[in-house]
């Protein structure tokens, strides 16, 4: 049959690719190398880093109360910030000597755009007459992304050494580290930095008469090098230079500070020069051991796996050229290591899933008729790394699953493109006829079922904020990966079709085979065994059990299969269908299945699931937050710490077993602990507050895979975190929070209740009334309870009589000068030595500078200016001390003041139930005038996120519809379509019911948007062959366009349509199914350690089935429903609607 009929179609694409098989072949070759190269280019990372244009404001203003700041500074900075376009959020905080504001931008506005906007704002603020204007410098506008404050890893050193050979160890990684173009910042943690000290004899000073200013001046006019310019000398023009730097301590010693009638005096008699620590800011401890910890930072949108190991590298160099071999170094909480461990498990589930739904095909279709189709997936993905790459996405998690959940849908188009191809060849067609007819036949429909499925995504790609930001990657992916395997479809696969399909079944020569795969596995078995050669004797080995698994397998199963199981499946479908579009039977069919749709909805409103916002991570690290006392001195803090750390120890003993005579704790990885610096929130962004009083503990765990105890059983990280939570106790005083690192993208706290108001002190009090009801409530289930704000910061206020200060000659900015220098200390000058600098820091004795008497008893020597004359006044002549305490800080969010109390939710306990309870109990509370309460954090985010999902299906759904009515040019075949969509939630909420899953708004959600595009897909080729069928027989039996079928002959044409399309709709499901089995069950199978070292590390479970489970289970439920609604449901509804209209017909 060489003849085109007039009835079948024609598609132009089809018949280039067919014609023009030679260049589809090259631009196949093309595909393939390029996007391996891209694959292997794309920066490889855990979450996607999430960049919303924020813009940080901080003014220092030294002896201010965080009043005051707001007052002066905060305030008027806001003003003017909120008159900027595109503004999203304005938040400060104002704490004691300094000022804060956070300004976030919408995602449309660049970095540039807002860092530009805000100090042309700023500077406005600046030069107006009220702003302070003896700030000791600008206001720093400067932009951060929030990544860049998270450590990628920690290089801990530690032996027998002294503290500053261990700081000269740190600073050399920290300088060769430094140099990386992708690190943005290395803080040493654990050891302080150093400083010249000069410690003034308040007695001696005052008996000589000598200020603060004398000894400054004194200092600051000999340490320096001058150049006097150019002289010519013996024909060369010479730089003439005055050196006086200071070179040894000695020098500052012998400075003169007072030369008057004859009397010298020296530093030395009236201070001591010291070079030593600066005042104890930090500790660090790894294991209880004292260590100095170097927190890594890369850059944003930088390589997370090659910066890791460039810095390992640098490192192991370190070892070798520089550092002693006793100098331990460990390195603990490197992200890259997880990093690389999940991408190589969705990158093994890929694998795993390929595997799975070639197997699918090849029962179906035959080895070879398997192939054309299977070759869809790495060419499908191989475009679609190219696209990627050149769109500057990274291979991170959304990026990989997205490959995963497009894995059974990318064989969909070639599934069909191939069966009908094969189809036309069993009808005697030529393979160039065959695959021009059979692939034009269906071009349309999966075109149709194609677009349908992009436009499920498309409103997903429209997400706004900043978890629309974090999940717009995976229908990135997922358009451009669709869309790849479209072109592989309708190009590719027609073209191979033509050249290599063959409708004989493929004899195997068994013999012939069974001995080439016999002498490739014993080659590779001893090559492998015997002499050590794993990678080269694997490479002969799985091949040759591959051909022997094929050909006493695979190829006699799937012979067996296609001649006996699949005939007799398809012939047990016509008569299942036939007897169902019988009679009355279809009616009850359909009504059956409306009852059943509405039972589930009973089901679950009966028997609901736990709602969650984000899936429920097992931890990876538990971090431990120490909150004393505002005003407590680091080394209490540090003292308490350190009985934590005995308690964390404890816990993490239970974990132990003897390993190689040593022992192996299987769950826990490394214990940090931080005191005092660096060790704040890194989400509530940066902070110039000094944090003596905080402290924090951080258990890193192993991975997911390697918890496993001595008989091998697998436990969970969230028992160590519990039992922590359940042992860190007893320490008065202190607020001790234990909480798991964060899963996703930010989402605020899961308790977060905010309190707005004027009235600060009323604020804390309501807050405090509210902390104490919730506690008596007997509401559980959360963490501590904080606010975020403390009004017992201790304060020591100084009023000074400015009256009887300037009869005496004094003004408020010398006594408060003479204060901060005495107790605070003023760096004067910097002491200089090789390539290092240091401070030099003026201030009293410890004596005298801890002793309040001293302090204000001290005398102010100056020279009065109307008699010229040295004169000294005690400060407590003229100022008076008070105990008393004031707020820790005054926060505001968008220009209202306000205080947040907030918690943390304990280990499986749901933050839905919680806040339920919370706002049952809060529901008639009467708070005062002006004071508000409005729950934020993880709840607002959770509204808002859910809202957006809603419209999103809404929108998916009607551009699917718009689609179809735009291939059928009617309105009643897309609505049959749609039912189906409707129909399979049937599916997702009797698989959530019967299995007890939890309903994640984000994930589920995701998937029943995902599962609108792909249920579509099968109807549409169902319904658009039926109509075709139609149209032929009308054609045949010499009816008109608008004639009606009879009932006998329409019976008919469905149930065939229904027999023909069978088997690729079975495929379609199957395939979609296995893609998404092995990550929706977290059996993960490490191919790569099978290859090189026979180490297959089989094991169920992990973080991304955690992360992912929701999505693809969602969509295994209602794609298995939506098959039965697709084959049979589909068929009836046709029935049903056709034969309402030949009735309606009938009557006119």
């Amino acid at each position: 049959m060489s003849e085109q009929p007039s009835l079948y179609r024609r598609f132009g694409l089809v018949h280039w690719a067919v014609s023009n098989r030679i260049t589809v072949g090259v631009l196949t070759i093309i595909i393939a190398f390029a996007g391996f190269v891209a694959y292997r280019g794309m920066p490889a990372e855990s979450f996607p880093e999430i960049s919303q244009p924020t813009i940080y404001i901080g003014t220092p203003y030294p002896g201010s109360a965080p009043i005051d700041i707001e007052r002066l500074i905060t305030r008027p900075l806001e003003k003017q910030l909120n008159t900027i376009s595109g503004v999203d959020k304005i938040t400060s905080t104002s704490v004691q000597g300094f000022s804060s504001i956070e300004v976030k931008f919408d995602f449309s506005v660049s970095v540039d755009e807002a860092l530009r906007k805000v100090k042309d704002k700023v500077d406005a603020v600046q030069a107006s007459a009220d702003f302070p204007k003896d700030l000791p410098a600008d206001p720093n506008v400067f932009d951060l992304n929030i990544s860049e404050l998270m450590p990628i890893m920690n290089v801990n050193l530690s032996g027998q050494y002294t503290s500053d050979q261990l700081n000269d160890y740190a600073e050399y990684l920290e300088e060769q580290i430094e140099d990386l173009p992708a690190i943005s910042a290395v803080d040493i943690r654990g050891i302080d930095a150093k400083e010249v000290r000069i410690m003034v004899d308040l007695r001696k000073m005052e008996s000589l008469n000598i200020s603060f200013g004398n000894i400054a001046d004194a200092i600051k006019y000999e340490n320096m090098s001058v150049s006097g310019g150019d002289l010519l000398v013996d024909g060369y023009r010479r730089n003439v230079r005055v050196l006086g730097e200071f070179d040894e301590l000695e020098d500052v010693e012998n400075i003169i500070v007072k030369h008057e009638k004859g009397a010298i005096v020296y530093l030395r008699d009236i201070a001591e020069v010291a070079f030593d620590e600066v005042e104890r800011e930090s500790y660090s401890r790894e294991f209880n051991e004292p260590v100095v910890t170097l927190d890594i930072k890369k850059r944003s949108g930088e390589n997370l796996i090659e910066v890791s190991e460039t810095i390992n590298v640098i490192i192991a160099e370190a070892r070798d050229a520089y550092f002693p071999d006793n100098l331990s170094i460990s390195i603990t909480n490197d992200q890259s290591t997880r990093t690389k461990s999940q991408v190589a498990d969705l990158e093994n589930s890929i694998i795993f899933g390929v595997i799975l739904v070639v197997l699918v095909l090849a029962f179906f279709l035959g080895l070879r008729n398997a192939l054309f189709v299977g070759i869809a997936i790495p060419l499908s993905m191989l475009l679609s790394f190219m696209i990627l790459s050149f769109m500057g996405v990274t291979l991170n998690f959304m990026v990989l699953f997205g490959l995963v959940l497009a894995l059974g849908m990318l064989v969909d188009n070639g599934i069909v493109i191939v069966e009908n191809v094969y189809r036309f060849m069993s009808m005697g067609y030529s393979g160039r006829e065959a695959a021009k007819l059979g692939a034009s036949e269906v071009a349309m429909p999966i075109i149709s079922s194609t677009a349908t499925t992009l436009a499920a995504f498309i409103p997903l790609a429209l997400w706004p904020g900043i978890i629309g930001e974090f999940m717009k990657y995976l229908p990135y992916t997922l358009i451009v990966v669709l869309s790849s395997s479209l072109f592989v479809a309708l190009v590719i696969n027609p073209a191979l079709a033509a050249r290599f399909m063959r409708i004989e079944a493929d004899t195997v020569n068994r013999p012939k085979w069974a001995k080439i795969g016999a002498v490739l596995s014993v080659a590779g078995l001893v090559l492998n065994f015997a002499l050590g050669f794993t990678a080269l004797g694997n490479t002969l080995a799985y091949p040759g059990l591959a051909i022997l698994l094929y050909v006493y397998g695979i190829e006699p199963g799937a012979r067996y299969f296609q001649a006996r199981v699949l005939p007799s499946l398809e012939n047990a479908y016509e008569r299942t269908v036939s007897v169902i579009l019988s009679g009355s039977n279809a009616t009850k069919t359909f009504v059956g299945t409306l009852a059943l749709f509405v039972a589930s909805f009973v089901l679950l409103a009966v028997v609901p699931p736990q709602v969650v916002f984000f899936p429920d991570n097992e931890p990876n690290l538990a971090n431990i937050y120490l909150e004393l006392p505002e005003g407590t001195d680091i080394e209490y803090t540090n003292e308490v710490t350190l009985e934590i750390e005995k308690q964390v120890k404890e816990v993490i003993a239970n974990y132990t077993y003897e390993k190689d005579g040593t022992p192996h704790n299987y769950m826990v990885e490394s214990v940090i602990a931080q005191v005092g610096k660096g060790t704040g929130d890194p989400s509530q962004g940066p902070s110039n507050q000094a944090t003596p009083h905080k402290a924090k503990v951080v258990v890193a765990f192993r991975e997911s895979k390697f918890r496993l105890d001595e008989e091998g059983n697998k436990l969970a990280s969230s028992l160590v975190l519990n039992a922590l939570r359940d042992r860190i106790s007893g320490i008065p005083g202190t607020v001790i929070t234990v909480e798991k690192d964060q899963n996703g993208p930010p989402q605020g706290a899961p308790i977060n209740l905010e309190l707005e108001g004027e009235d600060y002190e009323q604020l804390i009090a309501v807050a405090a009334d509210l902390r104490a009801q919730i506690e008596a409530s007997g509401i559980k289930g959360y963490d501590e309870l904080k606010v975020d704000v403390a009004d017992d910061k201790p304060e020591l206020p100084i009023e000074i009589d400015r009256a009887k200060a300037r009869s005496l000659g004094l003004s408020t900015g010398q006594i408060g000068d003479a204060i901060r220098t005495a107790l605070f200390g003023k760096e004067i000058s910097r002491y200089k030595t090789g390539e290092d600098e240091y401070p030099i820091n003026l201030r009293f004795a410890d004596e005298f500078r801890y002793n309040l008497e001293s302090l204000l008893n001290q005398k102010i020597t100056f020279r009065d200016p109307g008699s010229g004359r040295i004169k000294q006044v005690p400060i407590a002549a003229v100022a008076s001390p008070s105990k008393s305490s004031t707020f820790s800080a005054v926060k505001r969010n968008e220009l209202k003041r306000v205080i947040t109390l907030y918690s943390g939710i304990q280990e499986g306990a749901n933050a839905n139930a919680i806040v339920a309870e919370i706002k049952e109990l809060f529901a008639n509370v009467e708070l005062p005038a002006g004071v508000t309460l409005s729950f934020t954090g993880q709840q607002e985010e959770q509204a808002k996120e859910f809202g957006f999902l809603s419209k999103a299906l809404v929108g998916a759904v009607f551009m699917i519809f718009l689609i179809m009515v735009g291939q059928f040019n009617s309105a009643r075949v897309p609505f049959l379509i749609l039912a189906t969509v409707v129909l399979s939630l049937i599916g997702v909420f009797l698989g959530l019911i019967i299995f007890r899953m939890d309903f994640v708004i984000i994930m589920t959600m995701i998937g029943i948007i995902s599962l609108a595009g792909v249920v579509v897909n099968n109807a549409i080729v169902l319904a658009d062959y039926s109509g075709q069928l139609m149209e032929r027989r009308k054609v045949e039996l010499g009816l008109d366009e608008d004639d009606r079928l009879p009932l006998a002959e329409l019976s008919g044409i469905i149930t065939e349509a229904g027999k023909t399309r069978l088997r690729p709709v079975l495929l379609t499901a199957i395939t979609t199914v296995l893609g998404l089995l092995p990550l929706a069950t977290g059996m993960n199978i490490d191919f790569v350690g099978l290859f090189m070292h026979n180490d297959a590390d089989i094991y169920f479970g992990g973080d991304n089935v955690i992360f992912w489970g929701p999505i693809s289970w969602t969509v295994i439920y209602g794609l298995t429903f939506a098959t039965f609604l697709t084959l049979v449901i589909m068929p009836v509804m046709i029935y049903l609607t056709e034969r309402g209209r030949s009735k309606k017909a009938a009557a006119k």
